[in-house]
Order: C-alpha cells, then sequence, then structure tokens
C-alpha cells in the first residue's frame, strides 16, 4: 500500500530522523513526534518527569520550540490506583511547566502495564532545522549528557545501586535538552540527534549512515553516569544492549585496545539521553566551553568525523 505524500513533508517516515518536518511558509516549520514507553523507575512523579522528557527531546535535537503536548497513558488503575497515575502526570506537567510547553489534551486507556508519554508539536525557522545526515568530513561530535542509563537501571533493580547513583541516573533522565538545542541553534549547528535505546553506538550509526560519513568515537573520552563503570564491568547488562550490539555490528567497530567495559557501554540504552552534536573543528571547543557554561558540565567532545563513507561506518578507540 503506497504511503500518502506531501510536498511539503520535509522529513518523513523515509529516514531515521527524530521528528517528522512539515514546511507550513518559508518561515514556518512544524516538528512533530511522539514517544512513550513503560516505567523505569519505581517513582511514578520520576517516570512522568522522565518520559516527558524523552517526549520533548526529539523537537529539541531538530533544533524546533516545542510548544505543545499530549498525554498518551496506558495504565491499570483497577490494579495501581488512580493516585498513582495522578502522580504519573504531575511529574509530566512539573516538566512542561519548565519547558514552557502547553498540555492541550491527551488520551488514555485501561491496559495491564502502565506506559506513558507524549506527542509534541514544535515550530522553528526552516533554515535552523538540524538532522541526523548533516555531517561534514572534519566535524567534532559533542555529546551533552553522560551515557550508563541502562546500566544504572538495571543495578537498581538489583539492589546495588547507592544513593548518588540514583540521584545522577534520576537527574539525567529528567534533565530537559532544550538548553542544549537552543545553543546549538545560536552557533547555526545542522547535525544532531539524541541518544536513546539504540544506545551511543547505534545513533551515531545512524549519522553515519544518513550522511554517509565515517566517525571516530574515543571510548575513553565518553562521559558517563556515576557508578556505571563500576556496574557494567560486575556484568550488570541490560538485554537491550546485546540486540544494539548484534544489530549494529556491521557498522561499527570496536578497537581491541579499548575496555570491554567501556565498548559494552557504547551499545547501553538510554532513556532521555543528550544531543550528539557535530561543530566544525575550529569551534568545537568554544561551542563545549558554552554548553558548560550553560550549565550543561557533562558537555564533551567525544569524537569526530574522519571521512566520507557511502557504507557509512563507526570505530570506537581508546
Amino acid at each position: 500500500m503506497s504511503i500518502p505524500v506531501d510536498p511539503n513533508v520535509l522529513t518523513g517516515i523515509g529516514g531515521s530522523e527524530d521528528a517528522g518536518v512539515y514546511k507550513l511558509n518559508d518561515d514556518t516549520v512544524l516538528v512533530q513526534t511522539i514517544d512513550f514507553f513503560t516505567p523505569i523507575v519505581d517513582d511514578p512523579r520520576i517516570f512522568g518527569r522522565a518520559a516527558a522528557a524523552n517526549s520533548l527531546s526529539d523537537v529539541y535535537a531538530m533544533g524546533a520550540r516545542a510548544i505543545t503536548a499530549m498525554n498518551i497513558v496506558c495504565f491499570p488503575t483497577k490494579k495501581l490506583g488512580i493516585d498513582q497515575l495522578r502522580l504519573v502526570l504531575e511529574g509530566g506537567l512539573e516538566v512542561l511547566n519548565e519547558a514552557g510547553v502547553s498540555l492541550i489534551g491527551g488520551h488514555s486507556v485501561e491496559d495491564d502495564e502502565p506506559k506513558y508519554g507524549m506527542s509534541v508539536l514544535g515550530i522553528a525557522h526552516p533554515d535552523e532545522i538540524m538532522t541526523n545526515a548533516a555531517l561534514k568530513p572534519g566535524d567534532r561530535i559533542v555529546l551533552t549528557k553522560a551515557i550508563g542509563v541502562g546500566v544504572i537501571a538495571t543495578a537498581i533493580k538489583a539492589g546495588l545501586a547507592s544513593g548518588e547513583s540514583i540521584l545522577d541516573f534520576q537527574n539525567s533522565i529528567c534533565a530537559l535538552n532544550k538548553v542544549a538545542s537552543q545553543i546549538a541553534v545560536k552557533w547555526k549547528i545542522r547535525a544532531c540527534t539524541d541518544v536513546t535505546g539504540f544506545g551511543l553506538a547505534g545513533h551515531l550509526t545512524e549519522m553515519a549512515l544518513a550522511g554517509k560519513r565515517k566517525i571516530r568515537v574515543y571510548g575513553n573520552a565518553v562521559p558517563l553516569l556515576r557508578g556505571a563503570y563500576d556496574f557494567a564491568s560486575m556484568g550488570l547488562i541490560p538485554a537491550g544492549a546485546y540486540t544494539n550490539r548484534d544489530y549494529y555490528s556491521d557498522w561499527v567497530k570496536i578497537d581491541r585496545k579499548l575496555s570491554e567495559t567501556i565498548g559494552d557501554l557504547m551499545f547501553d540504552p538510554q532513556t532521555s539521553g543528550g544531543l550528539l552534536i557535530g561543530v566544525s573543528a575550529q569551534c568545537a571547543k568554544a561551542f563545549v566551553e558554552d554548553l558548560n557554561g550553560a550549565g550543561i558540565s557533562v558537555a564533551a567532545i567525544i569524537g569526530e568525523v574522519t571521512d566520507a563513507d557511502p557504507e557509512g561506518s563507526v570505530e570506537i578507540v581508546e
């Protein structure tokens, strides 16, 4: 069956972009996305905050300003009770208020397993849209959040995570990518995506494939959540990390000199992860300093685009 086509659709389901983009006129595009997931934490309010931040992230990854959102709720109210649902929704509202985004509705269904997220609408100028296909040879790769969410979540389930590790984890998954996106737009960045379920290596691969580039990542330069390395070295690797490694193995090559633990973390599935941004070599240091000055303290240069590559590839070295 054919897919409806409109010439004003600038990005749609044909690629691996973070959101769809529809051109309204020469000055405005609409950016539309939807995302929801099952709880990765027991605290319903934190779950709501993380789900909202994650849903908004795809709009920010495109360089747009999120303006409205609609709730998507699947919840076993008879089993967990309406009070738990209320806490989830309150967590989502807290993030929307922080982001300056209006909640305009939503839809809910009774379900055996809780799920929560949002459909988000954003707007941008066509010239300010960022895509995952815009990397250029020589660009430096900047990451704005530490990785290790999947590993920490696994450690929490096992009752092994410390209070400090849990706090870092919660702060990370609930943090908005809004400011990082705004700074990227200010710097006229064109290459960006966010890091979620495919892990760092997977989303770098998406950028490499979309832009037909070869990317080199310096594994030891990648920021990690507190405790992530130790837990990963203990074998607390979520199943999704192995799935990611298997799927992306044709495109991702890992230097044997790199720590096996760091290699595992490259595929760790993230929830509400940071932005991956491509910036020119001459601007990269100042760009990161701008991010750091805005409170995004872990932002760092983690790699570079080394060459064109029709097949797309990622190498991870020390």
